[in-house]
This record gives C-alpha cells, structure tokens and sequence, in this order.
C-alpha cells in the first residue's frame, strides 16, 4: 500500500511539526471561511477564525450533527446511526444521554479512579525502564496507558484486553488497507456490542453495567454498545496523543519545562495551555446548517455542510491574541 504524502492531505489535516500548517493559518488569514473538500469528497466550508468557530460549535439548532456522520467517516450505516454515538447526536437526545453519563465523569466520581490510574501509569513506567534503551514512548507507554484505562472502566475482562488492544492498533494503523481498518473497527463495535450484551445479562463492574442498573431498559444494547465505542476510540487515540505530544512540546520549550518543574502547582494551566496550542483534534465531526445564515460574513445556504478547523482557531489571531507560543502561564 502507498501511503499518500504529507502534501496530499487536505489542509485542515496538514501540521508543520506540533503547529499547524503555514497553509492553513494563511487561509484563515485571507478569508474567515473557504471552500474545501472533506476525505470523502463532500463540498464543505471550512471555519477558521476562532469566533466563527465558536458560532458553529455553539449552535446545534442551527448547525446540526445529527445527519453527517456518514460525511464524516466510512463503515456501517447502523453503526453510524447508533442512537449513543455521542459525537453524532443533537439535543434532546444528546442532552438525555450526556445527563445520564455526566455523573460518571465529574471530579469527584473520577476521583476514585485516580489511584488506579497512577497505579497503572507506574506500571507501565517501570516496564519501560526494565526494557530498557531503545524505548519509542508512543508504542510503549502512551498508546498503552489510556486503553487499560479505558477497558478497566468499561469493564473488560483482563483475558480480553490483548484482543482489544490488537485491535485498536489496526482501527489506527494507516499502513495497511482501507479494508483492514474497517475490519478492525467492525471488530472494536463487535467486542464492545459483547460487552453490553453481558452487562444487560449479567451486571457486574464497570461503566456499562453502571448504566444498566441505573437506568435499565432506557438504555438498549446498541445504546450502551455505542457509548463504549465512542469512550474507547475517542478517548484513547486523543489521550495518547495528547501525552505524547504534550512531553515533544515541553522538551522543545525547555523554559516552561523548568518552569512546570520549579512549580508543579502550576500544571493544571499547562494542561490546558497544551490542549490549546497542540490542537491534537484537528477537525470536529462536521456540522450541517439547518437553514439559511451567515457565518464570518459569508452566506451559507441551508444543507450545506461545515468543517471547524480547531488549530486555526486555537492559534489566534483572536480576542485573546494568543498566538502560536507556548506560555503555561497564559491567562484563559
């Protein structure tokens, strides 16, 4: 198989290094919204500007998910269509399951996961240094760690979480086929469609079961299936990136790394500095005008479909101004 190239992708894709790419921010510059063209070949406008963005992502009367997930990415109509999969809904429903999910992930309710977490984190640190030299931190330490952190809350059996890991590896791998990948995500829906099964079953520990026995048949299978695939492939390849990049950006600016060593009461903005100035999601499922309106000056008929450029917007210029430097002090 041919990988395509750097210069191949669409430049809402496009990095140079950590930053985005000069194209995109250029883009930006030169017209709050311009045309482009998702990975699918659907005609779409592409949001730039962090106010515009904020209009799109702020309105979902206006600027609906509900029917362009399969705009989005290939796969299963019933698996696109799931009435949990969080990123392609719309209140009310959205509403209905994100209060059903909400208490489950405030900062108290995750609280009790923490020694857990750092139980696993240590785990996996004292793996690497056991192995020793040569050690690559993706592969080793950040892809693992949010995956056993993932299936432990859903409450996968320790037996089933080499075949999971196996097969979030392939869902990501972009040097195999096309076809491979889907095979691999029908397999991710598979397993975690299993689960919900054995959970409405037999309830025991974890998220799933969590649900079931709170809210019983409110919840169906393929709710519950949905709600654990959405967890599992969302929140693992962003957390992984997320830590990885966070140590390349921190080792490239070694003055806010002595900074965060010199005073670690200060990391709680340095985490959300490094959301902004990493962007590691680049693009949000795309939105759909449900009726005729103006963005960034530009009319937009209703139907058409929109893509919100996150590192554009995160990377001024803006009301804030914060420009492309990396400053773990910034004021939000």
């Amino acid at each position: 198989m041919t990988v395509p190239g750097f210069d191949a992708l669409p430049v809402f894709l496009q990095r140079d290094g950590l930053l985005p790419a000069p194209a995109l921010l250029a883009a930006r510059d030169q017209a709050r919204l311009t045309r482009t063209t998702t990975v699918f070949g659907q005609e779409a406008w592409l949001v730039t500007a962090a106010e515009d963005v904020r209009t799109v992502l702020g309105d979902s009367s206006l600027f609906t998910t509900g029917d362009s997930a399969p705009m989005f990415r290939s796969g299963d109509p019933d698996i696109l269509d799931m009435p949990g999969a969080l990123l392609f809904m719309d209140p009310p429903e959205h509403t209905i399951l994100r209060k059903m999910l909400a208490p489950r992930f405030t900062s108290r309710a995750l609280a009790r996961w923490q020694p857990r977490i750092v139980e696993i984190i240590r785990e996996h640190l004292d793996a690497l240094e056991e192995a020793g030299p040569p050690a690559d931190l993706m592969s080793h330490f950040t892809w693992q760690v949010p995956s056993q952190v993932i299936c432990e809350m859903l409450g996968a059996p320790l037996d089933e979480r080499e075949r999971v890991q196996k097969l979030l590896d392939a869902s990501f791998d972009f040097t195999i086929s096309e076809a491979e990948r889907a095979s691999a995500n029908e397999g991710i829906n598979t397993y975690i469609h299993e689960l919900a099964l054995r959970a409405r079953a037999n309830p025991g520990a974890g998220l799933l079961s969590e649900l079931v026995v709170e809210h019983g048949d409110e919840l169906t299978p393929k709710n519950l299936a949905a709600i654990g695939a959405t967890l599992l492939q969302a929140g693992h390849e962003t957390t992984a990136d997320m830590m990885a990049s966070s140590v390349v950006a921190l080792l490239a600016h070694p003055d806010q790394l002595a900074q965060l060593r010199a005073d670690p009461t200060l990391i709680d903005k340095a985490v959300e500095e490094l959301l902004r100035y990493l962007s590691v999601v680049q693009i949000n499922p795309p939105r759909r005008a449900t009726r005729d309106t103006i963005v960034g000056g530009q009319p937009i008929s209703s139907g058409d479909l929109l893509l919100v450029a996150l590192p554009a917007a995160n990377h001024g210029p803006s009301p804030m101004k914060v420009g492309t430097r990396l400053s773990i002090t910034r004021r939000a």
